[in-house]
């Protein structure tokens, strides 16, 4: 499938994808019909508690470009999502050493009036203001539901300043209404990034390798583990220039941390200039690792020196290992976090010995942007055990639903508004919000010692459990926990 950058919006993941945000049912049965030629439909819900929006993904993305800026036209409200975009931000600049500084981001502020004759005069101020305060190389215009329900003009107004903006002023279409699967914000901002700052290659750096991640924690690793086959690693978007997006197309390879996140932009990246997109599962614990840098080494001919790398890297985690296999041997789990980590996740938790009795997806692209179903999900269904597996957006009262049911020793999440509500039923919970972590062998070897260092000592959610009431009544915990979500079309 070929990615058009030209186009002013990216496709939604629903049409794009075939993405789910409803189905029960299991892993290998997931894996055998969303195999290449087959589809399943999405299965709606008649109740639906919470969920997110497109536009704090691609802000998330776009406010952590160094010497860019973000103008959200939209009520300030929605900008509310810059308080967790700036604690990350201040997140990645502490694991760089760097003096912390908040994101270049402002609202347009849009009140009543704006909404009833529009918000024009509003987003000429916003851009304007943006330039003046920041002085960036780029700045990045984040549409919101009330803009666009009102189709105000954002690319006329664009076209407007460019001869006052000397820089390029770039709209991102993320309006939260036009999609369910709030990963679709990531692509747009990838689709603004692609359509308007990365440049045709002037010459090809066989050095250079793109990693699409968020905050890069594990930079230092990477960059010392890559140095020794001659290879250096470029940390996209969060935390790169506007130079350094521009030079995306001049790498040898790209990988990505979250095949989520970077599929749309590695697929661009391969069709538009031929920058080789490794298609392997993610590198959480010692599987996930072997298969992503042995993707890399086959895209950029170092199949031997990574051979290498990855003997040495291993031996050396291996007593460690054992030791924890050992602590964790007969623990139960329930996970729940985005399609990226769900399935990737509970091999690392087989690897580290803990049984999982439940996973859950916020939703599941049935094919990657390249064309194929994921490999993760490939890779799963051979294996002899089954695992039963649900996909809703973040839906709470499901997952509090399973837990009452299951009763599991451990709760991961990538999310903390799903953490705690585990917590306050007195399940330990490990939330898994750094991307890095359980990244490669060491990474598995530091989330086993985190585990058992949680299990050491459940007062804290015992005590808990005891002192907070549940907002939801016996009757839920008595239902199937998809009781809201409707039966499956009939074939």
């Amino acid at each position: 499938m070929a990615i058009n950058t030209t186009i002013s919006e990216v496709p939604i993941r629903e049409r794009r994808l075939k993405a789910l945000t409803g189905y029960s049912g299991s892993v290998k049965d997931l894996a055998a019909r969303t195999s290449p030629g087959c589809s399943i439909t999405n299965r709606e819900r008649s109740f639906s508690q919470t969920s997110s929006c497109s536009s704090g993904c691609a802000q998330t993305l776009l406010s952590g470009i160094l010497d860019a800026a973000v103008v959200n036209h939209a009520p300030v409200g929605c900008l509310g999502d810059s308080l967790y975009q700036n604690i990350a931000h201040h997140y990645g600049q502490f694991h760089r050493g760097w003096a912390y500084s908040n994101v270049n981001m402002v609202s347009t502020n849009m009140g009543e009036s704006d909404t009833v004759f529009g918000g024009a005069d509003r987003l000429r101020d916003g851009i304007r203001e943006a330039y003046r305060r920041f002085s960036p190389k780029a700045i990045f215009v984040t549409t919101s539901c009330a803009s666009g329900i009102i189709g105000d003009d954002v690319q006329g107004i664009i076209d407007e300043l460019k001869g006052e903006i000397p820089i390029p002023v770039v709209p991102v279409h993320c309006e939260g209404f036009r999609t369910k699967v709030w990963a679709t914000g990531f692509d747009a901002a990838f689709h603004a990034i692609l359509g308007s700052i990365v440049k045709p290659p002037q010459r090809k750096n066989p050095e250079r390798i793109n990693i699409i991640n968020f905050r890069g924690s594990a930079r230092v690793y990477i960059t010392e583990l890559f140095g020794r086959i001659g290879l250096k690693p470029v940390f996209v978007v969060p935390f790169a220039t506007v130079a350094e997006l521009e030079g995306m197309s001049e790498a040898a390879a790209t990988l990505t941390i979250c095949g989520t996140l970077g599929s749309y932009l590695g697929t661009a990246l391969e069709e538009k200039y031929g920058v080789p997109y490794v298609k392997s599962s993610p590198p959480h614990g010692s599987v996930g690792m072997d298969s992503w840098l042995t993707g890399l080494g086959r895209a950029v001919g170092k199949e031997l020196e990574i051979e290498q790398l990855i003997r040495t890297e291993k031996q050396a985690v291996q007593g460690e290992l054992a030791q924890i296999r050992a602590r964790l041997s007969g623990i139960t789990a329930v996970l729940g976090m985005g399609p990226g980590f769900s399935l990737s996740y509970l091999r690392v938790l087989d690897e580290l010995g803990i049984k999982v009795l439940y996973g859950a997806s916020w939703h599941y692209d049935q094919q990657y942007d390249h064309g194929a179903q994921p490999a993760i999900t490939t890779e799963m269904a051979l294996r002899d055990e089954d695992i039963p597996f649900s996909i809703g957006e973040q839906q709470n009262y499901e997952i509090a639903n399973l837990l009452n049911e299951l009763k599991p020793d451990l709760y991961f999440s990538r999310h903390p508004g799903s953490s705690v509500w585990a917590a306050k039923q007195g399940i330990v919970t490990v939330p898994v919000m750094d991307e890095y972590t359980a990244f490669g062998y060491h990474g598995l070897v530091n989330f086993g010692w985190r585990i058992v260092d949680a299990l050491a000592n459940r007062r804290f959610v015992t005590n808990l459990s005891r002192r907070v009431r549940l907002p939801y009544q016996d009757w839920w915990f008595e239902q199937n926990p998809y009781h809201f979500l409707a039966e499956e079309e009939a074939a």
